[in-house]
């Protein structure tokens, strides 16, 4: 799918692949019946890395890179990441706003042109009750991404024994390959 009509796009699906030494996800265009369509990014996270490095491909051939996110520092709590396209240039970047994650997790993406978008989970209780007891991990999240009041997108968990997720995308101005690269960071580095 070219950039153009990515861009084009409202809804996706993020899905993980179960593996043993790699993360591995797929996005899909969502189809107006819900039913998952064209694949658009395909991405791979190895585990255990000291400096976190995702890449976006095009799909699961992994012969052409859509985009990439980057750690600036090694093992970093507030970890700042910055995103980058097919050629190496910056589209935009996220941090985590390690003070306020303490209790609710909250993210900070930055695209040039606009303003920062402000990331938390939605649900404070659900939240609270994730910090505090292992076992309730598998409750699902749901993140809202916000230019001061207006939501710019969300990213919602999907009930079911594998991640998925539920984008969408309200603010046309998005680059979709950085709305990407933060629903897989969500799920990558959300336990960090």
């Amino acid at each position: 799918m070219d950039i153009a009509t990515l861009q084009a796009q409202t809804r996706l699906y993020l899905r993980q692949k179960i593996t043993v030494m790699v993360n591995r996800y797929v996005v899909h265009v969502a189809l107006p019946d819900g039913s998952e369509g064209e694949t658009v990014a395909f991405a791979e996270q190895k585990r255990l890395a000291l400096k976190e490095q995702v890449t976006l491909y095009t799909d699961e051939s992994r012969q052409e890179t859509l985009a990439e996110f980057k750690a600036r520092k090694v093992l970093d709590v507030a970890g700042e990441y910055d995103v980058l396209d097919h050629a190496g240039a910056r589209i935009g970047s996220f941090r985590k706003d390690f003070g306020r994650s303490l209790l609710r997790s909250t993210w900070h993406l930055q695209q040039p042109g606009l303003p920062t978008l402000t990331g938390q989970e939605r649900n404070v209780a659900v939240a609270v009750l994730r910090r505090f007891s292992d076992s309730l991990q598998w409750l699902p999240y749901h993140f809202d991404f916000s230019i001061g009041a207006s939501i710019a997108f969300s990213v919602v968990r999907r009930w079911g024994l594998r991640d998925r997720y539920a984008i969408e995308v309200r603010d046309p101005r998005l680059d979709r390959r950085l709305v990407i690269a933060m629903a897989v960071a969500l799920d990558a580095l959300q336990a960090r």
